[in-house]
């Protein structure tokens, strides 16, 4: 967790570094990538960044894990070359941007329902459940709303915590959607939206800071991106999804989440997918740039590395290390539409193509997890 909050914070302050192109003679220099945004697919962006790195030397590319909220302002504010976010642009945050973004998705991956209850290590859940807790109306885990759909287990007579994001958040986005969906009084009291006012609970910035004091606190319940309950080894309750099973959030249920018809755009949402076997709680992650990339004081050599980048992300060897450490890698149908939109990136209206290929990169998903 130190290590997780301490990388973030040194990567946030890194942020202000300028990028730098030619020398007065022309020679090419090292180039700086900068980004900000979503906590959610840190762990990811931290190793395929490393690795992107270490394949082009002399670039360097900083992230800082801001919240979703704040890496569509640093973007907005144009002191990043790329925001994040788990949640994709509403038409008024498209507004205001100014200027065409487009949404690149990187991978995919689950809310989960994080717990730390002594004695209980399976767990079931449905979504009407949750937003109850949230609301404040279920305060106890004995109560027999709880009890009923976990038969077989002994529920102790403790309050529940909730814990909920304090910053703006995609992760708050796609955990109060789901809550929609499922739930006409969370539509009707709590809406959807990164950031909410929260009838019960306690507040924590970052994935990291919900998984901190679930792991902390006995009796508490937080929503946190799988990645981080997977490597603090915090038990996650299974949900029910709209085929009534219960399923855990894993590479297979999250990407049976992606099987519907994504849009050109790519703003796409897969929570309460309709498949059988899906994961309610599932999404995909983006990153967003400026379709023209000339502006301010960037040059061409900044948006072809930018370019670089995200070809690199959406290629075989980048979504392997998105399965290597259990985020769910994007289903060809994603990937062909992703390559299209970064074919679309421009420099001041002439295209910043490098060679993307238009072959199949294996079989999308499949072939990353049958590996």
């Amino acid at each position: 967790m130190r290590h997780f909050l301490l990388c973030s914070l040194l990567s946030f302050f890194v942020l202000s570094c300028n990028n730098v192109s030619t020398d007065s003679e022309g020679n090419k220099l090292a180039t700086s990538i900068s980004g900000a945004g979503a906590t959610f697919p840190y762990p990811y962006y931290n190793i395929v960044f490393r690795d992107y790195m270490r394949q082009h030397d002399g670039i360097t590319v900083n992230y800082g894990a801001i919240g979703s909220g704040g890496g569509i302002r640093s973007l907005r504010d144009r002191s990043v070359d790329f925001g994040a976010s788990d949640a994709f642009l509403n038409e008024k945050e498209i507004a205001s941007m100014k200027a065409e973004v487009i949404h690149i998705a990187t991978c995919m991956g689950g809310v989960v329902m994080a717990y730390t209850l002594e004695g209980v290590d399976s767990l079931r859940l449905t979504g009407a459940l949750i937003a109850d807790i949230y609301l404040g109306k279920i305060k106890k885990w004995n109560d027999p709303r709880l009890a009923a759909e976990n038969p077989t287990i002994k529920l102790p007579d403790l309050e529940i915590t909730p814990v909920y994001r304090s910053d703006g958040s995609g992760t708050t986005y796609n955990f109060s959607e789901y809550l929609c969906v499922v739930s006409p009084e969370w539509d009707r009291i709590m809406g959807k939206g990164k950031a909410l006012k929260w009838e019960a609970g306690i507040a924590a910035k970052g994935n990291p800071g919900v998984a901190g004091i679930v792991q902390q606190t006995e009796g508490a319940i937080g929503y946190i991106g799988s990645e981080y309950a997977l490597t603090l080894k915090l038990p996650t309750a299974k949900l029910k999804n709209r085929a009534g099973r219960y399923v855990n959030a894993t590479l297979e249920a999250i990407s049976a989440a992606a099987n519907v018809d994504l849009p050109e755009d790519m703003r796409a949402t897969i929570t309460d997918s309709g498949d059988p076997e899906a994961y309610p709680m599932s999404l995909f992650t983006w990153i967003l740039v400026y379709k023209n990339q000339q502006y301010d004081s960037r040059t061409r050599q900044d948006a072809e590395q930018l370019v670089s980048l995200l070809q690199y992300i959406i290629s075989p060897e980048g979504q392997k290390v998105a399965a290597q450490i259990n985020y769910a890698p994007l289903p060809m149908q994603a990937l062909e539409k992703n390559r299209k939109l970064i074919s679309e990136i421009n420099y001041g209206g002439a295209p910043v193509a490098l060679n993307i290929s238009s072959e199949p990169a294996g079989d999308g998903v499949g072939a990353v997890l049958n590996e």
